[in-house]
């Protein structure tokens, strides 16, 4: 295949994927928009509830999803079309028999652990009712997590897509109805944020339902579950998968705690700082799935050396939308920021740091299409391992060094998190191109 087609193919694959990703980027700045209107604790408190959100959430997308697209892949490769949906089935099934009783739990315990995260008495007011009702939609995310996997694997990326714009709309009209008390509805705040989320996630689970009932009957869809093998492989790619993503938001749930001790006002500026990379990195992400799905294709024909070129060939694509982005963010930091936030003291705080994101750019995408390309082939275990030593072994206690015991704020925060995802891309790049996961069995 020559380097145009490829090029041809990664679009093909990836653009639908980004289209959704940006979707969803676009979703978490209506909300930070809409929540910035109620100042910056509850900024702050959105900010901490969506990391520790997140965190709870992989203990069940994990395990729901993070084998569906290396099995789906693989088969695809292997010409096992009959059975691709085999693997969503199992999918599914985990996530109702994890994300039930966890939702309860996290719900239940919320009011106890969230005040360790910042004692600031207004966040702890803003927070808690939010984290309560988001983590009673944990069920939903996974199933969405699940199929998002099986549609990617089987290149029908529109299928998310489509679902995507339907979870956000929903999303967006329930926050400006439910956060303000628009419509005849009572003003909820920072509850009627997460109530939103929350509600917007089931539906989207719901029309993914519907979806698979018209597309992937064919595949099994509905119809039996993985064999004992299959499903022990599942948990196998999964469980590691779920680890590494429970281990970085657990990582940024405690990034924001240091934070907090800098200050309130940091605590604000550094969840519009996050929100607004995720603008930036969420596409790296659509990108890293087309690499997971090709070099997975790939390596169930056999052909290694085709895997190790798609998992470069997406990379430089990446580089280029890095560039591009990188630009607006260094340029413009101030109009970029004043979308979201009127307090021009948060403003002050985040501009700098906000040029330092895009300064990073580069190393953040790269970083995710390898660490996916390295999933997809079935190499879960490694991208846990470099996760965990890397954030928790240097950017973490580098971050409260500079943060709260140093005093030096947000821009050398920013700094320290440049280089621990230069280094990330740095061993990723290395793993890929030694080839380790040639030998892994999916």
């Amino acid at each position: 295949m020559s380097s145009r087609e490829r090029l041809r193919a990664i679009l093909h694959l990836a653009m639908p994927i980004v289209g959704g990703m940006l979707s969803q980027n676009l979703l978490n700045l209506v909300d930070t928009a809409f929540v910035g209107r109620l100042g910056g604790a509850a900024l702050g408190a959105v900010g901490i509830g969506g990391f520790a959100t997140f965190m709870l959430m992989t203990l069940v997308m994990g395990p729901a999803s993070g084998g569906v697209q290396a099995i789906v892949s693989r088969r695809v490769g292997e010409e096992r079309h009959s059975e691709t949906a085999v693997a969503l089935n199992g999918g599914i099934l985990l996530a109702l028999a994890l994300g039930i009783p966890i939702s309860l739990l996290g719900a239940t315990l919320t009011p106890h652990l969230f005040p360790l995260l910042n004692a600031d008495p207004d966040v702890v007011a803003a927070g808690v009712p939010y984290v309560q009702v988001r983590v009673l939609s944990l069920a939903p995310v996974a199933i969405n997590f699940a199929f998002r996997g099986y549609w990617n694997g089987v290149s029908m990326p529109r299928m998310y897509m489509r679902t995507l714009l339907v979870i956000h709309a929903t999303n967006i009209a329930l926050d400006w109805i439910l956060i303000f008390g628009n419509l005849g509805a009572p003003a909820l705040g920072t509850f009627g944020a997460g109530l939103a989320s929350a509600i917007a996630t089931t539906v989207g689970a719901l029309y993914y339902v519907r979806l698979g009932f018209k597309y992937a009957r064919d595949a099994g869809f509905a119809h039996g579950l993985p064999d004992r093998e299959t499903m022990a492989t599942m948990v196998r790619l999964g469980v590691p998968a779920g680890l590494q993503q429970f281990t970085f938001f657990l990582g940024f749930t405690t990034l924001f705690w240091m934070i907090g001790k800098v200050g309130t006002l940091e605590l604000g500026a550094a969840s519009v700082l996050i929100n607004m990379t995720l603008v930036a990195v969420l596409p790296g992400m659509g990108l890293g799935m087309a690499a997971a799905t090709f070099a997975g294709r790939a390596r169930g024909r056999g052909d290694i050396d085709d895997a190790e070129r798609w998992g470069w060939g997406v990379v430089r694509v990446g580089c280029v939308y890095a560039v591009v982005l990188a630009t607006v963010f260094i340029s413009i930091p101030d109009a970029l920021l004043r979308v979201f936030v009127v307090d021009e003291a948060l403003i002050e705080l985040a501009r700098w740091p906000l040029r330092v994101v895009g300064l990073g750019l580069v190393f953040d995408v790269s970083g995710i299409v390898l660490s996916n390309a390295l999933q997809g082939v079935g190499d879960m275990r490694r991208v846990l391992l470099v996760s965990l030593t890397l954030q928790w072994g240097l950017m973490l206690p580098a971050v409260y060094l500079v943060g709260p015991v140093l005093g030096h704020g947000l821009l050398a925060i920013w700094s320290v998190l440049v280089v621990w995802r230069g280094l990330s891309v740095m061993v990723y790049g290395f793993l890929w191109h030694r080839r380790d996961w040639a030998d892994i069995d999916v």
